[in-house]
């Protein structure tokens, strides 16, 4: 589910930027065509990686392209799409770099209109700087806020908005697992966050019912948030588990009962609870260690969602144990 999310991201566009690097590839086959959005990216905000790839004799968009992107800094790479196919011949990537610095993008051609071809490459390089651009006006829907807390709360400086960003920028984002879950969230979060944003400032009903839904969730992540007692991945890890599990418990154990044995009261099987909880670790600690971004961001959201998953089973069945006993007791 998450790789459909994360591929569904990776937009087609159309019309070419006026900005635009052209590149031949190594191999002299096609030209490629780069750019960022914005033109001058800056560390923690999410940029577009425009790629385009262009027939060289006709100089028109080459449409089937099979593909791969690398983003490097230095010996260590960043994030990376695997192999992957657009029809339209132009890609959109979101990307948010970490870090000041320079940064390689490679892209790597490895098939035309349904041809594989030697692998051919182009690099481009993106330097991020701290910058002061213009204040933007004033707007409700700044992508880097929480859009559905200021709403509820109706100021972005309100405490519990104001904690939410902060356990975001400086506990979760603090680490390389950490920023990788938030880029993959980002990608879900902010496609719908909008509009269930405005519905709520025009609708003080539903604006006070997500405010007292929001306020377990505060407990939840002040908890995480004593446990983390250092910034590193091992310790963000631990508290993304904590605050996974008590969300699943807290908020989506009604959905558990859709599950036959949940409603009857048995305890979900252990054996099956240990094997995902070791899966969903094992392949987590190897996208770490292989420091491959794109994969840490599957890796990530997959145990984050593991954990909801078993908390909420458990939440469901401990309250259905209860509601059979007073039952029987009545």
């Amino acid at each position: 589910m998450i790789l459909i999310l994360v591929t569904l991201a990776i937009l087609p566009v159309y019309g070419q930027d006026q900005s635009q690097q052209i590149k031949l590839t190594n191999g002299g086959t096609i030209d490629v065509g780069f750019s960022t959005d914005p033109v001058n990216p800056n560390p923690g905000d999410q940029t577009q990686l425009k790629i385009s790839f262009i027939n060289k004799q006709t100089h028109a968009i080459q449409q089937h392209i099979d593909y791969r992107i690398i983003v490097t800094q230095g010996q260590n790479q960043v994030f990376g799409i695997p192999i992957t196919h657009t029809a339209e011949g132009q890609v959109s990537i979101p990307y948010q770099f970490q870090n000041t610095g320079d940064y390689q993008i490679t892209v790597d051609v490895e098939g035309i209109l349904f041809q594989p071809i030697p692998p051919e490459n182009a690099t481009f390089s993106v330097s991020v700087a701290n910058s002061q651009p213009p204040p933007p006006p004033p707007t409700n829907k700044t992508k880097s806020g929480c859009l559905i807390a200021t709403a509820a709360f109706g100021s972005k400086l309100a405490p519990q908005v104001q904690f939410l960003r902060e356990y975001r920028d400086n506990t979760i984002m603090s680490t390389t697992a950490g920023s990788s879950f938030i880029n993959a969230f980002n990608t879900v979060y902010y496609s719908f966050s909008p509009q269930v944003a405005d519905a709520e400032r025009a609708n003080p009903v539903l604006q006070e019912s997500i405010r007292a839904g929001i306020i377990p969730l505060l407990g939840i992540l002040e908890l995480a948030k004593f446990s983390s007692l250092t910034n590193n991945d091992l310790s963000i890890i631990s508290s993304g588990i904590i605050a996974s599990f008590l969300i699943g418990a807290v908020y989506l154990w009604p959905v558990s009962l859709a599950t036959k044995s949940v409603r009857e009261g048995k305890k979900p099987k252990a054996k099956f609870v240990f094997v995902t909880i070791s899966v969903a670790l094992l392949l987590l600690f190897t996208s770490i260690v292989t420091r491959n971004e794109q994969f840490m961001m599957i890796t990530t959201s997959a145990l984050v969602i593991s954990f909801v998953a078993i908390g909420a089973l458990y939440s469901a069945w401990a309250i259905t144990k209860v509601a059979i006993k007073a039952n029987k007791f009545l």
